[in-house]
């Protein structure tokens, strides 16, 4: 299968003009290692998954940074947290030295490079495959095979297939990110919470309502989010605030990175299962709001996406802000359209002291329609103006 490009291609050549250090980091198999080996060929690739290689740079890491003097490549740099120090001394030694870094610990990296690489290293993230990227393989599937195989680049170039995917991916997740990161003693009682956040997508966080399910204390649940979250397997969603306004919730909506791995995880095993399963709605949702997170990511940009929700229960799914500018969507699984679908959109700039550019439904039908004050678009033409 060709290499698949991806949105992110021109931003981080561009940004290697500029930083020593480029890192990437993102969920395990988003494409990090592809991505940068395919812009910068030349450069001289590192694994820390090989145990050799790992015990020379632990052992002796300044000879390791030093074993080339071409572009250096170091894979799952998570894995050795020490190398950053010695990195920032080279590049301070030799602004001309250039290293290549990728890792699916979000934590251990943005830490490692705060405290040792601050202005030194441009840092980015790869989430799987949005639709564009996907190509025909992503367009010419129905909705619910398209949702149930979700957007793992394996399973979008065809290596691999959701059934024997997500399994695999799942069980590699638990016994090295999880074991890595902390030291969680029943993995068991852990898979139960990754199935019982899939069961809250699109949803409200409550972690005490999760916590009494399960009969594990708060701390524990919340450090257990945590993980789940530096490991890019779920994203939370903040509410949109506006300073003058106290009557916006306060917590975030859980969502999963990628909706085929939520499926994988509400036990739903084919197509034919999820077109009807009552969680349906929810993880098309949750592939919407994803593509708005990979958006902005893509673009090398934090936040600005968001849901609206007030303390009198009106609600907008998605919000985002870009350049002081607001669009809004209501996301509906539905291939049937009904002016119901448009009644919060309407509301919305009563409610917000920023003016909304821009209202759209996005659903499943094929009906579409551009030109009037809420847009109404199929999931496939979605676009972020």
């Amino acid at each position: 299968m060709n290499y698949i490009h991806r949105t992110m291609e021109a931003l981080l050549l561009e940004a290697s003009k500029y930083f020593s250090v480029l890192a990437v980091t993102g969920p395990r198999q988003s494409g990090k290692s592809t991505l940068l080996g395919h812009l910068f060929p030349e450069a001289v690739r590192y694994s820390m998954k090989d145990v050799n290689v790992r015990e020379f740079a632990e052992n002796d890491p300044i000879a390791f940074l030093n074993s080339t003097k071409d572009v250096m490549f170091i894979d799952e740099v998570q894995k050795v947290p020490e190398l950053f120090e010695y990195i920032q001394g080279i590049v301070d030694a030799d602004p001309d030295r250039k290293f290549l870094l990728s890792g699916s610990s979000n934590f251990e990296i943005m830490k490692s490079v705060s405290e040792s690489l601050a202005g030194r290293a441009g840092v980015y993230e790869l989430l799987p495959l949005s639709l564009t990227e996907a190509g025909d393989i992503g367009f010419a599937k129905g909705l619910d095979e398209f949702l149930f195989d979700g957007l793992f680049p394996a399973v979008c170039s065809e290596k691999s297939v959701a059934k024997f995917f997500y399994p695999s991916y799942v069980r590699t997740y638990l016994e090295k990110d999880v074991r890595d990161l902390m030291n969680v003693k029943d993995m068991m009682q852990f898979t139960r919470f990754m199935k019982l956040c899939a069961a809250r997508v699109g949803s409200i966080l409550n972690v005490s309502e999760i916590c009494s399910e399960l009969g594990v204390d708060n701390k524990t649940a919340t450090s257990w989010l945590s993980v789940l979250t530096a490991s890019y397997v779920v994203y939370l969603l903040p509410p949109y605030f506006e300073n003058i306004s106290k009557r916006l919730i306060k917590s975030p909506k859980l969502y999963f990175t990628d909706p085929g791995l939520a499926a994988y995880l509400l036990d739903i095993e084919s197509p034919e299962q999820l077109s009807r399963d009552k969680m349906r709605g929810k993880i098309f949702e949750n592939y919407v709001v994803m593509e708005a997170v990979k958006h902005r990511m893509n673009a090398g940009r934090e936040g600005g996406v968001y849901f609206y929700r007030d303390s009198n229960g009106n609600e907008v799914d998605l919000l985002l802000k870009e350049e002081g500018r607001i669009q809004a969507f209501e996301i509906k699984s539905s291939m049937t359209y009904t002016k119901d679908f448009e009644k919060t959109l309407r509301n919305l700039p009563s409610w917000l002291n920023t003016p909304v550019e821009r209202r759209a439904v996005v659903y499943a039908g094929d009906f579409e329609n551009t030109a009037g004050e809420i847009n109404i678009i199929n999931y496939r033409n979605l676009s972020f103006i």
